[in-house]
């Protein structure tokens, strides 16, 4: 996806893979410093660890706490949070957060800096459903103490079913992704309402489970490739200064998905 729109745009770069171990995070920054990379992603389990390798933090990285896109600027190494950034983009097609109440399962990396983000944007109500209480209620004291918005915990010990004045529901949890496509999330489907907005953080199936039922109940739907594709737009615009072409990467992973 991110080759393609160096191609598209004709960039002098290149994105490359490394699988790097925990216990090598530190020579790897170090190994990016020296070669005077622009920049680069990271994923589980590095995006908390990586912050004690970098020279500074984002805004938005500093109230998640976790780091998935770093960037060089005057020589010195930044972090970046572009998950929430890259789901709120993808959001704000659809529908404006601004004094809408979320439902928000999972409480894990994903659900973390979607729930910041949409709580900076202006969202009233974030509810956090979560099977592990402790981790939901640190989210929860997160979005009440840094953010604007009203945040709650509800314990997802069996089927959840949404509030009648839920406007979205996001599923950020990997509940349903490849290659357990037929995993289901414990939500009550006939809690779903046409007019709600219901997003899936996973690309990989795009159309879930919970997509299609959603579809089928009438709700506007986003699937995971927004997120992915938005996510990657903002980390091309931090190292290059280009503003890719979102669609062609789109493209890339359609094609990529087979869908």
């Amino acid at each position: 996806m991110v080759e393609a729109a160096y191609r598209h745009h004709g960039l002098d770069a290149r994105y490359l893979n490394c699988e790097v171990q925990p216990d090598a995070l530190g020579d790897a920054v170090r190994g990016a410093r020296a070669m005077g990379w622009v920049g680069f992603n990271c994923s589980i389990p590095h995006k908390v660890d990586v912050i004690e390798h970098l020279d500074g933090l984002a805004d938005s990285a500093t109230v998640i706490g976790a780091v998935n896109c770093v960037v060089r600027r005057d020589g010195l190494l930044i972090g970046e949070n572009t998950d929430g950034q890259g789901f709120l983009t993808s959001l704000k097609t659809v529908v404006d957060t601004a004094g809408k109440s979320l439902v928000v399962f999972g409480a894990g990396g994903a659900a973390r800096a979607i729930a910041v983000e949409t709580a900076l944007a202006g969202a009233a109500t974030i509810t956090i459903v979560n099977r592990d209480p402790s981790r939901g209620a640190e989210l929860v004291a997160l979005l009440n103490e840094r953010t604007p918005c009203r945040a709650a915990l509800v314990a997802w010990d069996g089927v959840y079913s949404l509030p009648e004045e839920t406007d979205i529901v996001v599923n950020a949890t990997s509940i349903g992704l490849f290659p357990d496509v037929d995993a289901q999330l414990a939500l009550d489907l006939d809690s779903l309402r046409p007019g709600m907005v219901v997003a899936d953080v996973i690309p990989n199936p795009p159309r879930t489970r919970l997509i299609r039922d959603a579809e089928a109940r009438g709700c506007t739907v986003l699937d995971g490739l927004g997120m992915l594709v938005n996510q990657a737009v903002i980390g091309i615009k931090h190292w290059t200064g280009v503003d890719p072409d979102a669609a062609v990467m789109r493209r890339t992973l359609e094609e990529l998905f087979g869908t």
